[in-house]
């Protein structure tokens, strides 16, 4: 309560411009910023072969991109940020979220994972990471935390349903929903992760949550070949696969151009996945 949160701390000293900001765009769904990113997966594929090969180690595009923003969110920290109630608040830690799908059926449940990292993690502790919650909560008779806050809510009538989200929501917005809420909570975290590749489907910009205090939503499609200029100055073109993703900013957690900057440099640890090999030794801090 007053600016105090369990999941973040509040910023102060920020500019008065991204200070007034929350206050014209209320909800996080008047600033969505949807921007569209071209993965060329030529060196990723080269990558996989190799490690697959010489390691015998299994990583996939999902893999690469957890990995690429983990590291993101540790040098860049702004894009950690979230709003509630007119505040901007820094997070206290890189937190992932995705959905799981327990078979590829339709008539499957699906159960939603939040992991949590410091952001010195290399792409081989994020694949370890990653394996052992997918491996918990595909099973058919797996229920974590998440599943377990949604089996109570919906106990009850669908009346008194609205009347516990809602008051859920109003908790939330004055700092005094639970930890243990908030930790269960998919809608309380750094990025939001949707997989349209992994059902052969091509990527969609996912509208941001207003329940919660998701800034980022990232959306994988499935690749395809498409032409591309292989030189500029002889106007070469040639074929290449390429996978397209959709990602959703909060445009009110940081200026146009830090955003822009970020996204780049994900881009650039994707087509680089080598890159994600070495743990950082310090993460990066964001203004008081």
């Amino acid at each position: 309560m007053f600016g105090f949160r369990s999941d973040g701390k509040r910023i102060k000293t920020i500019d008065p411009f991204m200070k007034l900001t929350p206050h014209i765009m209320v909800e996080r769904s008047d600033a969505q910023v949807m921007s569209l990113y071209e993965i060329n997966c030529k060196t990723m594929d080269e990558y996989i072969f190799k490690k697959r090969h010489e390691e015998n180690l299994r990583l996939n595009y999902m893999n690469i991109l957890v990995a690429a923003f983990v590291r993101v969110y540790a040098l860049r920290p702004r894009l950690n940020r979230f709003i509630m109630n007119g505040r901007i608040f820094k997070r206290n830690n890189i937190q992932i979220s995705f959905a799981v799908k327990k078979a590829l059926l339709d008539s499957a449940e699906e159960t939603t994972v939040k992991m949590t990292f410091t952001g010195k993690e290399n792409i081989y502790d994020v694949k370890e990471m990653m394996d052992q919650e997918i491996t918990q909560n595909a099973t058919r008779s797996a229920y974590n935390d998440t599943d377990n806050v949604a089996k109570i809510l919906t106990r009850v009538p669908n009346f008194m349903i609205k009347i516990a989200v809602g008051f859920l929501k109003w908790c939330d917005k004055h700092g005094l929903l639970s930890k243990s809420i908030i930790n269960a909570s998919p809608f309380h975290t750094s990025l939001f992760v949707t997989n349209m590749k992994s059902i052969k489907m091509d990527f969609v910009y996912h509208h941001l949550y207003n329940f919660g205090t998701t800034s980022v939503f990232v959306s994988m499609g499935k690749e395809a070949y498409q032409p591309i200029v292989t030189d500029v100055e002889n106007g070469t073109v040639g074929l290449a696969k390429i996978m397209k993703t959709g990602i959703v900013v909060d445009e009110r957690i940081c200026d146009g151009l830090y955003n822009s900057n970020s996204l780049k440099e994900f881009k650039r640890l994707m087509e680089n996945p080598a890159l994600l090999e070495q743990r950082l030794e310090a993460i990066e801090e964001d203004i008081k």
